[in-house]
């Protein structure tokens, strides 16, 4: 990931503001959700996209009752039932 050169400093809230050319180039608009992660010493933030609650992936994903899956995993239970 090569560094954007972009300081900002954190207000009182421990909010920080995303510049525009970022929020553009990464399609991210107001009340978008983004997820934030840690991995080792860095924090990342990333436009949030559902993962599938039994695999992980994020290919193909539905809601179903309040929950996420992805077609393989609708495609495994459906043959269950079988």
């Amino acid at each position: 990931m090569k560094p954007a050169g972009v300081v900002r400093k954190v207000d009182q809230l421990g909010r920080i503001v995303l510049p525009k050319s970022l929020r553009k180039r990464y399609q991210m608009n107001e009340g978008d959700p983004v997820e934030i992660l840690v991995q080792g010493e860095h924090i990342i933030l990333e436009r949030y996209r559902p993962r599938c609650v039994f695999c992980g992936s994020m290919e193909e994903v539905r809601d179903f009752k309040e929950r996420h899956l992805c077609a393989e995993c609708m495609t495994g239970m459906s043959q269950l039932r079988r």
